[in-house]
């Protein structure tokens, strides 16, 4: 099978209809479309550990979630001088390797491909609660997966997520021993806003949650307000896993999701694996 007819195949299992090519970062980032595929490696980015890791597992295609070249839109022409870039651009070619990018259709799919990772990884998927679409913040918004779980407390949901996606430390914000049941996850950008700052507030208070589980953060938006509803005596909280750890699960599961329409290529999972270390870690070691 070549690459492009993974692509097609891959495209056509999330429902959607191709996205215009000038619209979308989905596409070949190294490699041809008329490369045979007999091994994929799914992952939440294509490292150069994680493309050392493929062309020794004999894969040939990588399914990354996010970019390859440091910048949203995978644009490489800023980075043509760069030692870094032609350096790992030197290892991708010598490898082989064909590398796509798998984002936009993934999360705008009938189901989004990041929260099924989510789901399956943490046994969630029975507590999760019916999106809210009247809110007008939230229209087009795919970032809406809350979760009323089993009674717990911050320390607790915080410990349960620590160990779940291997992390060496959970930060956090809110009394450790307030009562949790109602939670969101925004992964990746989400806890953003996704261009609008307010948006993860917004959500705080229209689906009443005592704890959002956050990707990415800016510290005078969703932490500031938590902070300062903590310090008024309010039951509200954040936990933050951080970009890859709250994506990868999608990529983790991607094999499991595409075995139905895609049977005949086996999908090794690539884990990216948490990008930063701790001080007091290295000095354990």
């Amino acid at each position: 099978m070549k690459v492009r007819e993974v692509i097609d195949r891959v495209i056509g299992g999330t429902g959607l209809t191709p996205l215009p090519w000038e619209q979308t970062c989905d596409r070949l980032i190294a490699g041809s479309m008329d490369q045979e595929v007999t091994r994929i490696g799914s992952t939440f980015m294509a490292t150069v550990d994680v493309i050392r890791r493929a062309a020794e597992a004999g894969v040939d295609m990588i399914i990354t979630h996010e970019p390859t070249w440091f910048n949203g839109p995978d644009e490489s022409e800023w980075a043509e001088d760069d030692p870094v870039y032609l350096a790992k651009k030197k290892l991708i070619e010598e490898s082989g390797i064909a590398i796509w990018r798998f984002h936009d259709h993934m999360h705008m799919g009938r189901e989004d491909g990041i929260y099924r990772g989510f789901d399956l990884e943490t046994g969630w998927w029975e507590y999760r609660m019916p999106p809210d679409r009247e809110h007008p913040v939230f229209k087009g918004i795919h970032f809406d997966g809350c979760y009323q779980i089993p009674p717990t407390t911050l320390k607790g949901l915080a410990e349960f997520l620590q160990k779940t996606f291997s992390m060496p430390d959970m930060r956090y914000i809110g009394n450790p021993d307030m009562p949790v049941e109602r939670v969101a996850l925004l992964p990746g950008g989400g806890s953003l806003g996704l261009g609008v700052e307010v948006m993860p507030m917004q959500l705080m208070k229209q689906r009443n949650l005592d704890v959002i589980i956050c990707g990415d953060l800016t510290e005078w938006t969703l932490p500031a307000y938590v902070r300062d509803a903590s310090q008024l005596g309010m039951n509200k909280g954040i936990v933050v896993l951080g970009h890859e750890r709250s994506e990868e699960p999608g990529m983790k599961f991607l094999g499991r999701w595409t075995a139905s329409f895609l049977p005949e290529i086996p999908v090794l999972f690539l884990d990216a694996e948490e990008p930063f270390g701790t001080f007091h870690e290295a000095i354990k070691e």
